[in-house]
C-alpha cells in the first residue's frame, strides 16, 4: 500500500532534503510538499494524505491552530511537528494541541527515518522528554505555557501587542473601546507576571 506523505516546509532545501531521505528509506512512498498554510490547505481539500511532516514558522501559519484546521479537513490524518526549536521547551504544547509526535529539524537521518516510521505504523512518536512533560504537567496540574492562561480576546490582543499596534490601532481593528484594550492589556501583564511590552515579546517568541 502507497504512502502519501506532505511535507510541508518554506525553505527548498528542506522539503527536497526530507524528500530525498524519504524516497531512500521508505518503501512505496508517494511525496507532496507545500511551502505556506494557505497552500496547504488548498490541497488538502483535494488530496488526502497519511502523514503531514509540519513545520511550525511558514508563511500564512497559525502555530499550534494549524493542528485544529488540519484536523477538520482530515480529522485521521497523522501530523507530526517538524521545527527547530528544541522538544525540551516547545513539543509539549503541540502535542497537547493535536501532534501525532514532535520532530527536531537538526534530527539525524536515523532519527527522522524512525519517527516517521514509527508515526506511520503506531499513529504517534512520543521521546521521553515529551512524556516526562506530560507526566509533570498532570502531577504538578499546570500549564507549561503561560499564554494558555489568556483568553481567546486577550490573546488576540497580545498578537496586535506584538506586531506594534497600539491602543488606538487595536481599538479599530478588533471594534471595542480603547479603554476595554487598556483594561485587556493590563490583565494580560498581570496573568503573565511581565511590566512591559518587551517581555510580552519575548514571552510570545517562546511560546511558539
Amino acid at each position: 500500500m502507497q504512502k502519501k506523505i506532505l511535507i510541508v516546509d518554506d525553505h527548498l532545501v528542506v522539503r527536497t532534503g526530507i524528500s530525498i531521505i524519504l524516497e531512500e528509506s521508505i518503501e512505496r512512498v508517494k511525496l507532496y510538499t507545500t511551502e505556506n498554510f494557505p497552500d496547504t490547505i488548498s490541497f488538502l481539500k483535494k488530496h488526502e494524505v497519511e502523514l503531514i511532516i509540519l513545520d511550525i514558522n511558514i508563511p500564512g501559519g497559525k502555530n499550534k491552530e494549524m493542528i485544529s484546521e488540519i484536523r477538520l479537513l482530515h480529522p485521521e490524518v497523522k501530523i507530526l511537528i517538524f521545527s527547530v526549536y528544541d522538544e525540551a521547551t516547545h513539543a509539549y504544547q503541540y502535542i497537547m494541541a493535536g501532534a501525532n509526535g514532535y520532530l527536531n529539524k537538526l534530527s539525524d537521518k536515523d532519527k527522522i527515518i524512525t519517527t516517521v516510521e514509527t508515526v506511520l505504523k503506531t499513529g504517534s512518536y512520543y521521546t521521553p522528554d515529551i512524556i516526562n512533560a506530560i507526566i509533570n504537567a498532570s502531577i504538578k496540574k499546570q500549564m507549561l505555557n503561560p499564554i494558555d492562561k489568556l483568553s481567546k480576546r486577550e490573546i488576540e490582543i497580545c498578537e496586535l501587542l506584538v506586531k506594534g499596534d497600539g491602543n488606538l490601532e487595536i481599538s479599530n481593528k478588533l471594534d471595542i473601546s480603547i479603554t476595554t484594550v487598556s483594561t485587556h492589556k493590563n490583565k494580560i501583564y498581570s496573568k503573565l507576571n511581565i511590566k512591559n511590552i518587551v517581555e510580552l515579546i519575548a514571552l510570545f517568541d517562546h511560546a511558539k
